[in-house]
């Protein structure tokens, strides 16, 4: 089981940028999939979640309103638009899945991870 996240990079504030994450060796249609961040000397936080179906999503009030979570069941991806970027968005951002119907905001409650990929966004 993999999760592959992509898509990050160096942009400057107010950039907008879009992570995928592809999961491989079984189906996550089902499951929750979410996206937290973890910047330098801090922990690893929240940012949004989604539910199987799509129609469950919840985001950090840090995002709310910048961010978009997505995901294309079909391809086994979830996505996160990200648009007016700040330097605080700066972190590895990683993408995670959890078995279960329920939308859940602490990574404790995640089966399956990704890597992460980095966003730096300069002021």
């Amino acid at each position: 089981v993999q999760l592959q996240a992509s898509g990050g990079g160096l942009v400057t504030a107010g950039d907008s940028l879009r992570l995928s994450c592809t999961a491989s060796g079984r189906t996550f249609s089902r499951d929750v999939m979410g996206w937290f961040r973890q910047a330098p000397g801090k922990e690893r936080d929240f940012v949004a979640a989604i539910a199987g179906s799509g129609g469950g999503i919840y985001y950090a009030d840090s995002v709310k309103g910048r961010f978009t979570i997505s995901r294309d069941n079909a391809k086994n991806t979830v996505y996160l638009q990200m648009n007016s970027l700040k330097p605080e968005d700066t972190a590895v951002y990683y993408c995670a899945a959890r078995s279960s119907l329920w939308v859940a905001i602490t990574q404790t409650e995640y089966n399956y991870w990704g890597q992460g990929t980095q966003v730096t966004v300069s002021s």
